[in-house]
């Protein structure tokens, strides 16, 4: 058996602590980074009506490169091959740069209503990931499926700002979607597998790898030009963009802590509430009113949350049960881990 990795989080160590404060400081981080990263989200892309997401998110990740190495780590620290990033890497740029770019098509509420469907693929998923093979109990899938309607219930009854759709922007959100079910059921699997993994690690390895990504559809668009340009007449965007990173970096690293000790299910689950959360500051802060249909959807958020907190027989997920194993002669592991170790990278 490998030993659990020790696990932290920006000098705070996570691995000596109970498990609810495991979760309050890394749900902590996650909500500061992304509420910030809402923020500004809305700010570059309404105010302004810059929807470059490809090039915004090809800036973002050389801050989060530089961010990296003020935390210390540099590639002696790297314990999985580098093959492993590098479909990890695709799915992770080509999920951030959709989902910034569908703002271009879609308005925010439409956004919402679409990613708030996350929790449902990452659990159906789950199931078909080497190395991985999640199996929820049903009542796991009940709390998702009130927290999704109640998220949509809530963004639906905005009356003055309906959802605005359009096929382009349906297309990008749901290429988003898919490819957000995909990338953290593959990261809990690497951790999984090799739980020397680090946070750092997969966020260094993932940026490094994807970033040459993000080139190909920039230069093919054209949107690295007309990005260039107009923030080249609005300079202090840069400045928001980085701030925007150095908020969304915390969040990032706070939400593979999750998913390295909690998994990629509830992970997407606490992401999910977020939006809610971000939904219900915005309606307190700004003073508008709430209806019934609100209510309602505040009603079926809290009970899908209260449900995934109340303890059931079956209190975790458990692995699908695979072939019997088989060793290897006069090997150290069993051909199966070795089989789902290789099909992951």
């Amino acid at each position: 058996m490998k030993e659990e990795q020790t696990r932290s989080l920006f000098g705070i160590s996570l691995s000596d602590k109970p498990t609810w404060q495991q979760f309050l400081i890394c749900t902590s981080g996650f909500f500061f980074g992304y509420l910030v990263n809402g923020v500004c989200e809305e700010y570059v892309y309404n105010r302004l009506q810059f929807s470059f997401g490809w090039y915004f998110t090809f800036i973002q990740g050389f801050v989060y490169l530089f961010l990296i190495y003020l935390q210390g780590f540099t590639t002696k620290h790297i314990v999985n091959p580098m093959r492993t990033y590098v479909k990890l890497s695709a799915v992770l740029m080509g999920s951030h740069g959709l989902t910034k770019g569908s703002l271009a098509y879609l308005n925010y509420p439409a956004q919402i209503m679409f990613k708030s469907t996350k929790v449902l693929p990452v659990m159906i998923m789950g199931a078909f990931i080497p190395g991985l093979r999640r199996k929820y109990p049903v009542h796991e899938y009940i709390s998702a499926f009130l927290l999704v309607l109640g998220l949509i219930l809530f963004t639906l009854a905005d009356a003055q700002m309906s959802p605005n759709f359009s096929m382009i922007g349906i297309m990008m959100i749901t290429g988003a979607l898919i490819m957000d079910a995909f990338l953290g059921n593959l990261q809990e699997a690497i951790f999984t597998m090799n739980p020397e993994t680090t946070q750092m690690e997969m966020l260094f390895c993932s940026t490094v790898v994807g970033l040459p990504f993000l080139f190909v559809p920039m230069v093919l668009t054209g949107e690295v030009f007309r990005a260039w340009t107009a923030c080249a007449q609005h300079p202090y965007v840069y400045g928001v963009l980085v701030f925007e990173a150095m908020a969304t970096f915390i969040g990032q690293v706070s939400v593979l802590s999750l998913i390295a000790l909690f998994g990629a299910a509830t992970t997407a689950l606490i992401t999910t509430a977020r939006k809610g959360v971000t939904l219900l500051l915005s309606y307190l802060i700004f003073t508008k009113p709430l209806t019934e249909q609100h209510g309602s959807g505040l009603l079926l958020i809290a009970m899908g949350i209260v449900l995934k907190m109340v303890p059931m027989d079956s209190k975790a997920p458990t692995k699908i049960p695979a072939r019997p194993a088989v060793r290897i002669a006069g090997g150290d592991g069993d051909r199966e881990e070795e089989e789902e170790r290789k099909s992951l990278v």
